[in-house]
């Protein structure tokens, strides 16, 4: 009875530990979903017919924080951990586009040359933490 006792705890404390630990890698991806189920489809982007870019991207960050965030010539760019976010004046409301870290750099390269890191430097090892980068 006292060896059941026994397993049973380490058992319960080993699952109690697995659902602590995050994978940092896991780590702050964008809310492509959740951009899906709030945001009207317009071709391969989202809009918000009545919010403006900024607040658009303070709601996007309240869903899934961001890394970093952005303000340039009118757009809000959300940094995430493989992804870009980047939400753009659209008629009186907003446009919402969701690319990759490398496709969106090299198009909004303009706005993020100086402060973001450039993927196709050498030096660059990715985004978020973690070691044998």
């Amino acid at each position: 009875m006292r060896t059941a006792r026994r397993i049973t705890a380490l058992l319960l404390a080993g699952v109690a530990l697995a659902g602590c630990g995050d994978d940092p890698d896991d780590g702050n991806p964008v809310p492509s979903s959740w951009i899906r189920g709030q945001y009207t489809r317009s071709g391969s982007d989202h809009v918000d017919r009545t919010d403006r870019p900024s607040e658009v991207a303070d709601e996007i960050h309240g869903h899934s924080r961001a890394t970093d965030r952005l303000v340039s010539g009118g757009r809000v760019f959300l940094r995430y951990r493989d992804d870009i976010v980047a939400v753009s004046p659209y008629l009186a409301g907003s446009r919402i586009e969701v690319a990759d870290y490398r496709t969106g750099y090299r198009r909004w390269k303009s706005h993020l040359r100086t402060v973001w890191p450039d993927p196709d430097n050498a030096s660059f090892r990715g985004g978020g933490p973690g070691s044998g980068k």
